[in-house]
């Protein structure tokens, strides 16, 4: 099979595309015949070594994928054919990939792969911390930073199918033009305009929540334009840079700042992920939300689509088709 490998730790224009043993499924597992993969800003940071893990190379990046399974092990409950999305830390930008047969579950029917491939990981992270840690409700106004991003995104798609106000904020008018198509109700270019002073004109008595998977210097603006007992939930930093928050803000008025990641959510929160999972999946099955492709790539340009998202160009998701 062809797959894209990581030989050492650096930018993508150092992947390479080679050939590999196909997989065997050994007990417990499966092999999924690659249909689609998506790219995450963490697998910029892992091919360049700078995530909080570190694999060692080498290794084929990628952690979401679609496809067909082609082959199961022993005690697995599939059969060749069926048509699954499933996660994996690494492995998806292949032709083949070796999951656990827990991590890999049936596409829902209507689905395609590229939605299939690109909902996990983006929409989980949004969903848990709108639901569990922001708590948010009908009505609430919800600040979502680096609205077009794939996580930013899918959060302005899930708020808006909960029932709250959206608030995006990117840096470019096509970003968010792309915004307003999905439902937020109203936009901020943070590059051309104070962020703090428009979050606050526009939600009057300030922000409920604010979502961040962006950090660096739009944070703290962010966190000051809450209203009093507003939760603010940090998800990454693809800004490259880890904000510094005065605590003297957090106490004056009440604010919760609360950190979400994805790896340790189930560990941490096994009741509220298992709810949270059974509505997400109702509510991508029905139709009600699905992620916005913003770009695809084949296989063998994968080192172009992970360039593409670590420069912030990706607007919702990039898909690699294998």
């Amino acid at each position: 099979m062809r797959a894209i490998v990581c030989q050492q730790y650096g930018p993508p224009e150092d992947l390479v595309l080679q050939e590999l043993p196909d997989p065997t499924p050994g007990p417990g597992t499966v092999v999924v015949r690659v249909r689609a993969a998506a790219v995450n800003f963490p697998d910029v940071l892992l091919i360049d070594g700078k995530y909080q893990l570190k694999i060692p190379p080498p290794f084929t990046p990628g952690s979401e994928l679609a496809g067909d399974v082609i082959a199961v092990g022993d005690g697995v409950d599939m059969q060749p054919g069926d048509r699954v999305v499933g996660t994996s830390f690494v492995g998806a930008f292949a032709e083949q990939a070796l999951l656990p047969a827990a991590t890999v579950t049936t596409i829902p029917d209507g689905i395609d792969y590229a939605a299939a491939a690109g909902f996990g990981v983006t929409y989980r992270t949004a969903y848990h911390a709108l639901r569990s840690i922001a708590q948010v409700t009908q009505g609430d106004w919800v600040v979502v930073l680096g609205a077009a991003g794939g996580v930013g995104l899918a959060a302005v798609d899930l708020a808006v199918a909960m029932g709250a106000r959206v608030l995006a904020a990117a840096s470019s008018p096509e970003k968010l033009a792309v915004c307003r198509e999905r439902g937020a109700e109203a936009t901020i270019d943070y590059d051309r305009e104070d962020l703090k002073t428009r979050i606050r004109e526009i939600t009057a008595d300030g922000a409920q929540a604010v979502l961040d998977p962006v950090g660096g210097a739009y944070a703290e603006r962010a966190l000051r334009s809450l209203a009093r007992g507003g939760r603010f939930v940090t998800l990454g930093y693809a800004a490259g840079s880890i904000p510094a928050i005065p605590l003297n803000l957090v106490m004056l008025k009440g604010i919760t700042v609360q950190g979400m990641e994805i790896r340790t959510f189930a560990d941490d929160h096994p009741a509220e992920n298992e709810r949270d999972l059974a509505e997400l999946a109702q509510l991508f099955s029905e139709g009600r939300v699905s992620p916005y492709i913003g770009a695809r790539f084949p296989l063998a340009d994968a080192g172009a689509a992970l360039r593409y998202v670590a420069d912030r160009k990706a607007v919702g998701k990039v898909i690699i088709d294998v």
